[in-house]
């Protein structure tokens, strides 16, 4: 039993981060446009800059899938009877496999979608609610960043409100990465305005 559990735990984590490994946005432009999408606007792998730099239609596209490769790593646990903490765990492999994809030499986005992804199976009225806010407030600030930070704090003020502590514990550190990776990430945006504005 110890050891087919240890199988489990063992298969769901790589899967999961094999499967956030999964460069969506980076396949969506070589395929559509021909170009690599970290070559381009902030050199982010994921929906946002696919959105602004590929076309909106292919930014959802992306932002669904990714969104996907969260949920599918949190219930592939959760199907295999594993407990929370092994669930919260091959969220956070999703979100690094995300981030810092195999398949795409360690440089990917920020994970936004995908830990939403993984968020709206762990803790789904509370992930549900959060994305309205998020969608009520782009609609009318037309700010994403903004907006996210909003549904992300209304989120985590619901599962505080509800004593879901260990959730909690989850959700703020998975946001708070979010702006972490930007972070990381800004020399290689400043390395591709650089590159622009030598081009123009």
């Amino acid at each position: 039993m110890i050891v087919n559990e240890t199988a489990s735990i063992f298969i769901t984590i790589i899967l999961a981060y094999l499967l956030g490994s999964i460069p969506t946005a980076l396949v969506v432009s070589t395929r559509t446009k021909h170009l690599d999408i970290r070559s381009v606007g902030d050199g982010n792998v994921g929906a946002r800059n696919t959105f602004h730099e590929i076309g909106p239609k292919f930014g959802v596209i992306v932002a669904v899938i990714d969104f996907t490769k969260g949920a599918l790593s949190v219930f592939l646990a959760y199907i295999l009877g594993l407990s929370l903490g092994w669930q919260m765990l091959a969220g956070i492999a999703a979100i690094l496999g995300h981030d810092l994809p195999v398949f795409a030499s360690f440089k990917g986005g920020q994970g936004t979608a995908t830990s939403i992804g993984t968020m709206l199976v762990l803790c789904s009225v509370p992930t549900l609610i959060g994305l309205a806010t998020y969608g009520i407030l782009y609609l009318i600030i037309k700010r994403s960043i903004v907006s996210l930070g909003f549904g992300g704090a209304l989120i985590a003020l619901i599962l505080c409100i509800s004593h879901q502590w260990v959730l909690f514990g989850y959700v703020v550190p998975v946001f708070l990465f979010i702006p972490i990776k930007r972070l990381i990430d800004s020399p290689r945006r400043k390395s591709i305005e650089m590159v622009k504005s030598s081009g123009s």
